[in-house]
């Protein structure tokens, strides 16, 4: 077993809120000066600049997992990541079907650049990202979990987007493996915020939208970089684990 530095929610520049730099060298290069061995890009409802990062760490220690931010229909935010690029396209086509036919304004919500590896631009995505889908929350967790991949509610304390200032509960129906909370929360503030959470496993994320927002304080347990492991660690199973520093 060995232990790995994570950070599961970073964007790119494919998302209109993040800055310009956040384009996939500079993405892989600043994750590897934080120490981090594994990130997963998790743009808006979006996902077509993860291959060009995968490429970009290429050759380095840094382990890129699939993963897009969707965005349910009662305004929460969810990390969802896959351990192919394959599974993820198909999560993909139908997040696509569910968003609405709304075209983008970039003076308003920013530009949304779909990249190649080393950063060059290949296009603008031209519908609007920054908006909910049609998936309620149940739709997202049964969907997801059925083509083996991992829902974690994103940053469930914040006021914008979060679970908690959004709904105010957790449902029982919903197969939660872990919750992030974020930068402003340590793992004892948040169980005496939300006692409901307890044990539930946490991660904390940076919520990267600028290259000085990569966090790296998360460490899994793991004997290999992989969404499957991951999967283990957040269920406790055979001497994997999670915390955070």
């Amino acid at each position: 077993m060995k232990k790995f530095r994570a950070d599961l929610h970073v964007h790119t520049v494919l998302s209109p809120c993040a800055e310009v730099e956040m384009i996939p060298p500079l993405i892989v290069q600043e994750a590897l000066e934080h120490g981090i061995d594994i990130i997963a890009i998790t743009d808006h409802n979006a996902s077509a600049n993860v291959a060009a990062v995968q490429k970009a760490a290429l050759g380095s220690s840094l382990k890129v997992l699939a993963g897009i931010e969707v965005q349910s229909r009662e305004d929460v935010h969810l990390l969802c990541l896959f351990e192919k690029n394959e599974t993820l396209a198909i999560w993909q086509s139908a997040v696509d079907a569910a968003l609405p036919d709304t075209q983008n304004n970039p003076e308003y919500f920013g530009e949304q650049f779909i990249v190649d590896e080393s950063g060059e631009f290949i296009r603008s995505e031209t519908r609007m990202l920054l908006t909910s889908t049609h998936f309620s929350i149940d739709d997202i967790f049964e969907q997801v979990n059925a083509l083996g991949g991992l829902v974690i509610p994103a940053h469930v304390d914040r006021t914008s987007y979060g679970l908690f200032p959004t709904l105010g509960l957790l449902s029982s129906e919903w197969p939660i493996l872990a919750l992030e909370i974020s930068r402003h929360l340590t793992p004892a503030t948040a169980a005496s915020a939300y006692p409901f959470i307890k044990g539930i496993p946490l991660i904390q994320s940076g919520d990267v939208h600028q290259l000085d927002q990569f966090l790296g304080t998360t460490i899994f347990t793991l004997a290999e970089p992989t969404l499957t492991e991951i999967k283990m660690a957040l269920e406790g199973k055979d001497l994997r684990a999670v915390a955070i520093e």
